[in-house]
């Protein structure tokens, strides 16, 4: 008797700590890592796919040059970080930018320039400026774009989901408080039309609407008909008013000559 309640006391012992070590190396239940983490709005859901459609994880390694408006213009991204660079010559002298996350560089001829903090923000937000763009949709994923959900709209026949996009003070550059609107295609995920308003000197509309759509080595390039609007017209309001005729044509924004590096 004795012995068998010995053996019973074992039992018990081995079966509560395997029972122990089951519940320690569980792994969790899946709803409950879910109920962890944000979840995604419809902004995010769409920009994400979008992303995807310009060229989706080829943009973390992508190595590219293009000319843009007589500068040769290249981007280099290593997944976090980056480099940018734009280079022209005029008469005699080369000048060259360089830009990365914790510095902006200017040269003359190979000589480095000493610049005042004014005339550093000015050549830094003009080279971001033009990469940006070149890459869109790219950017919209960094933490300081706050994205929203607007509508969907019908254009030329074409459905378009429209996303709202301001930006973070913190991170989102020295025109932060600009607006932009994108028009997305609903069948190609990619981005036909975008808008932004901008308060610097003295304010202004913009609307773009793509061109030349081409697709080099995975990712997307596009050209864009740049117009004008009246100053305070809705961002919402400008595919109405460009299907109407109504938009002034200020310019062109052609990405031209485009290498990719990495061949």
């Amino acid at each position: 008797m004795k012995k068998n309640l010995i053996l019973l006391c074992i039992t018990a012992v081995l079966v509560f700590s395997c029972n122990k070590k089951k519940e320690n190396t569980e792994v969790p239940d899946k709803n409950d890592t879910i109920a962890t983490e944000k979840p995604l709005t419809k902004a995010d859901s769409i920009v994400n796919r979008t992303i995807e459609a310009h060229g989706g994880k080829l943009y973390e390694s992508a190595d590219y040059s293009f000319d843009f408006r007589g500068k040769k213009y290249h981007f280099k991204n290593n997944e976090a970080t980056y480099t940018y660079s734009s280079e022209i010559k005029k008469g005699d002298s080369l000048i060259k930018d360089v830009m990365t996350p914790d510095q902006f560089e200017r040269s003359i001829n190979s000589n480095l320039q000493t610049l005042s903090k004014e005339d550093e923000s000015k050549y830094s937000e003009a080279l971001n400026s033009v990469i940006y763009f070149a890459t869109l949709p790219y950017k919209l994923q960094d933490p300081s774009v706050h994205k929203t959900f607007v509508e969907e709209t019908t254009i030329k026949g074409k459905k378009y989901d429209v996303i709202k996009v301001t930006f973070g003070q913190d991170g989102g550059g020295k025109d932060f408080d600009d607006e932009f609107h994108y028009w997305i295609n609903k069948q190609t995920h990619k981005i036909d039309y975008l808008a932004y308003n901008y308060l610097t000197n003295d304010g202004g509309v913009r609307f773009r609407a793509a061109f030349n759509t081409r697709v080099i080595d995975g990712l997307t390039f596009q050209d864009y008909i740049n117009y004008e609007a009246p100053l305070e017209t809705a961002l919402k309001d400008l595919p109405q008013l460009y299907e109407q005729g109504k938009l002034k044509e200020l310019s062109q924004i052609l990405t031209e000559n485009v290498t990719n590096n990495h061949k």
